[in-house]
């Protein structure tokens, strides 16, 4: 009976190729809206998550005068820490990486006839470490050279590329305003952050370099650590705020004058608003379908109209009231049916290219293309179900009379 209920829904969606196209665009609108939503929610979670892990594996980061007081107000300006601080932090707190001092100014970097407005950033190899950052080419900072504060230099890809174009740097010498500096390594890139900002556009100078030939201070403006696999960053984060406020001499009731920030915290919130972004918009998406739905129940109630008089010579030889039903019911389940199987195809040309031209990572949800195709389904049996009974509960007699 149900194979028979199937090949008549088949013929009658067959006998109107249009009709039954345009009644089906809904639900073919309404999945293929949820799926592409959805899968581009998650390549953009994933985006974030992978543009965050390049700042450096469980990486926090302490600096000093940072965030607003519990009333709303700015902070005062705070002191800056100093290079014991990073040393306090290596030698005391455990289950870290050695802490990386850093310092940074804006410069105008200068080679031959070109030139580029950049930030140079004054630091030790411990940065390199706990930023992940990889060498391109050239090598890191010799001990000499960090202890010694001499004129050296790794370069940012975009610095790279801005200075020197396709050729070799390495050996070159470069201006930093005043100071000249020869370039000894080569950053790998790293692309834009999940911030928008280039992080490639800077360049690394030894830490003493950067205090006696640019900033004429022994200002440390940050502080780097990086936690080891499988410590707890949290606990790090109340390691590293307790010593810093014994050294700072913060009383216990006074407010801390510096932020340590836990980059762990940071990916979790960012991938927690783009989960929710995904979900409201593939609610949003999903109203169509519900429109389609509607849509569906409207065309099979004319469709039942039309078919009145078939209808009645149907049940005038023999056919019983349940089978009529399900007649239309299937009908109904599979014009919703076709119709999302033709949005999971179209999900699948949209997504592919959507994905490229926003630059996030394709990542289809299996589960979600299934959910979506069973709530079609579902569709048409909850909005083919009042036609279809429609159709069931007509008089044979008065159905027969009907012109």
């Amino acid at each position: 009976m149900l194979l028979n209920a199937l090949t008549l829904a088949l013929r009658a969606i067959r006998r109107n190729v249009l009709r039954s196209s345009l009644t089906a665009l809904g639900i073919i609108i309404g999945v293929a809206a949820v799926i592409i939503m959805v899968t581009l929610g998650n390549g953009a979670t994933a985006r974030v998550t992978s543009d965050i892990a390049e700042l450096g594996t469980n990486l926090l980061q302490a600096r000093p005068g940072q965030g607003f007081h519990r009333g709303g107000g700015a902070r005062s300006e705070a002191a800056a820490f100093t290079v014991q601080d990073a040393e306090a932090i290596s030698r005391e707190i455990a289950g870290i990486h050695p802490a990386a001092p850093t310092a940074s100014r804006p410069v105008q970097a200068i080679f031959g006839n070109r030139n580029w407005s950049t930030t140079v950033t004054g630091s030790t190899n411990a940065y390199l470490d706990v930023r992940a950052w990889q060498l391109a080419g050239g090598r890191a900072f010799a001990d000499s050279e960090l202890r010694g504060g001499q004129a050296v230099c790794l370069l940012g890809n975009t610095v790279r590329t801005e200075l020197f174009g396709a050729r070799d740097p390495l050996g070159a010498t470069i201006r930093l305003n005043k100071l000249s500096c020869q370039v000894i390594g080569v950053l790998r890139a790293k692309g834009q952050s999940a911030f928008g900002s280039d992080q490639d556009d800077f360049l690394l100078v030894p830490l003493k370099t950067f205090h006696r030939r640019i900033a004429g201070n022994r200002d440390v403006t940050s502080i780097h650590v990086s936690a080891q696999d499988g410590i707890d960053t949290e606990t790090v984060e109340a390691q590293i705020t307790e010593l810093l406020r014994e050294r700072r001499n913060i009383d216990a009731d006074d407010e801390d004058d510096f932020s340590v920030s836990n980059m762990e915290d940071l990916v979790s919130r960012l991938t927690g608003v783009t989960q929710v972004l995904t979900s409201l918009l593939g609610a949003v998406a999903g109203v169509s379908l519900l429109v389609g739905g509607i849509g569906i129940m409207n065309i099979m109630l004319v469709s039942v109209t039309e078919r009145t008089r078939e209808i009645g010579i149907r049940m005038a030889i023999g056919a019983l009231e349940h089978e009529v039903l399900l007649q239309f019911l299937v009908e109904a389940v599979v014009l919703s049916c076709l119709g999302g199987f033709a949005g999971i195809l179209l999900a699948l040309l949209i997504s592919v290219p959507m994905a490229g031209a926003l630059g996030v990572p394709l990542l289809l949800d299996p589960g979600i293309i299934a959910i979506a195709f069973l709530f079609s389904a579902a569709v048409g049996i909850v909005f083919g179900y009042f036609p279809a009974r429609q159709a069931a509960r007509m008089d044979p007699i008065d159905a027969l009379r009907h012109e």
